[in-house]
């Protein structure tokens, strides 16, 4: 499997890097490595395994690779099981059975809204109601979020949707096993014209246009590339998409760099109350209740922190379910404006927030979940987010929709987490979606793929 680079334009290959340690069937005939095709459940075992073999035996130096290989996996299974039962480790790793095993962390996040509720937590005392000295760093873009997440600079971080996926398969990175224990928000994005297209609002009068999306791997890309498909537009060819941090869209839509863009607010509604742009149309009216951004983290901090973990998920999930109160919203406006945080008016953050909002075009409007928020991360999402990596070449050759997702979106930790607080949560993982009236069933991602007549050669 090969996967597209980062850059522009987007259409770069690079092979995937090939495990250091595995040579299994797998590994050798996919050239991941070797975590890739393991599932967080298989990782958390080992984990789980290796820790028990060395408290068992008092040696720091006899791994678990040692142990088996020693005794057989068979005894080994049955030795570890006695001791201490895997299944009910496992199952405890998000009980808080202890304090967090280390309360000063760095979570990176990008001054946009919908990073609401990792932002929040600080001023509105989330993270310290978990036992946690939680420390949000502003960043300029998600390159940098992801560098500094990868190099260990941050502990967890503010990511969109699709980069855990594409960081696990070393799509644009090198692969490192991330997990996305939560969503941040739903909806929350709107494609935005300069004013002087009023006259262009059908997309089909698009060709030649400049748009700005704030990453490859972000649903702002995949949302723009399948709406102005939809009206028979191919992205690679008929328009230019450029990455753009989202700080700076209005700037560069004002110095006429951009014709427009997708982005993530307040961004779109700064256009407008700059007196620039208009909004063309909620991301929303695309696909209702779709993921945007969400709280992620490597694989490791998991497993090797599991109480630090189990505190910081309750954090971010108690936040999401609050921000999800429109009658919090104001309140939240406020607390998330500072210059520390979005650096933005109150009024604008409001309009985003409540859904009452000028659109540019001399309206009022009344959407109150313009933007909205929902920690469950649906594995279906994640599936139809590999849907379009494939269908625009970011990721080429077999894939495992079903696997992929399932070892990055940990539907069942955050569960687990949202019926402990008291909140309801869904009891699948998986559901359909419709996306500009067209039904997707995440059963058959392969086949959905085929059925787009406008895709990557």
């Amino acid at each position: 499997m090969t996967v597209k680079s980062l850059g522009n334009p987007f259409s770069k290959d690079t092979d995937l890097r090939h495990g250091q340690s595995c040579s299994c069937d797998t590994c050798q005939a996919t050239a991941t490595p070797q975590t890739a095709h393991m599932s967080s459940d298989d990782m958390l075992e080992q984990a789980v395994e290796s820790a028990i073999v060395r408290s068992v035996f008092g040696h720091s130096d006899i791994g678990r690779r040692s142990f088996m290989g020693m005794v057989g996996g068979t005894t080994a299974a049955a030795a570890l099981a006695s001791v201490f039962p895997l299944d009910a480790a496992k199952a405890a790793i998000l009980d808080n059975l202890g304090t967090p095993e280390k309360t000063d962390l760095n979570i990176g996040f990008v001054p946009i809204t919908c990073a609401t509720p990792i932002i929040m937590a600080e001023p509105l005392g989330f993270y310290s109601r978990y036992g946690l000295n939680a420390k949000v760093i502003k960043t300029a873009g998600w390159a940098v979020a992801r560098d500094k997440s990868l190099s260990g600079e941050y502990d967890a971080s503010h990511m969109l949707t699709p980069m855990p996926l594409a960081m696990t398969l070393g799509a644009g990175s090198i692969a490192e096993p991330y997990i996305m224990p939560a969503v941040e928000n739903i909806n929350g994005q709107a494609i935005v014209l300069a004013n002087e297209h009023l006259d262009k609002r059908d997309p089909k009068q698009w060709k030649g246009f400049t748009f700005g999306v704030p990453f490859e791997y972000s649903m702002h890309n995949f949302l723009l590339r399948y709406y102005v498909a939809e009206f028979g537009l191919d992205p690679d060819v008929d328009i230019q998409i450029r990455v753009v941090p989202p700080p700076e869209m209005v700037a560069n839509l004002r110095a006429g760099n951009l014709d427009g863009y997708l982005s993530p607010d307040p961004f779109n509604q700064r256009a407008v109350y700059e007196g620039i742009g208009f909004i063309h149309i909620l991301t929303k009216e695309i696909w209702e209740g779709h993921p945007c951004c969400a709280f992620a983290a490597p694989l490791s901090f998991a497993t090797e922190l599991p109480n630090t973990y189990g505190a910081l998920l309750k954090s971010i999930i108690d936040a999401t379910q609050y921000a999800s109160n429109p009658d919090n919203r104001k309140e939240i406006s406020s607390a998330i404006a500072p210059t520390n945080y979005l650096n933005q008016p109150v009024t604008v953050i409001e309009q985003v927030l409540t859904g009452t909002y000028a659109d540019g075009l001399g309206e009022v409007q009344r959407v109150p979940d313009r933007i909205d928020f929902d920690p469950f991360p649906w594995q279906s999402m994640g599936v139809w987010i590999l849907t379009q990596m494939k269908r625009w070449g970011y990721i080429e050759g077999d894939v495992d929709y079903k696997k992929v997702a399932e070892q990055v979106y940990l539907a069942a930790d955050a569960r687990k987490v949202m019926t402990d607080l008291g909140y309801d949560a869904p009891a699948d993982n998986y559901k359909s979606h419709m996306i500009m009236g067209k039904s997707f069933d995440p059963a058959q991602p392969e086949a959905y793929v085929d059925s787009f007549a406008i895709k990557a050669d």
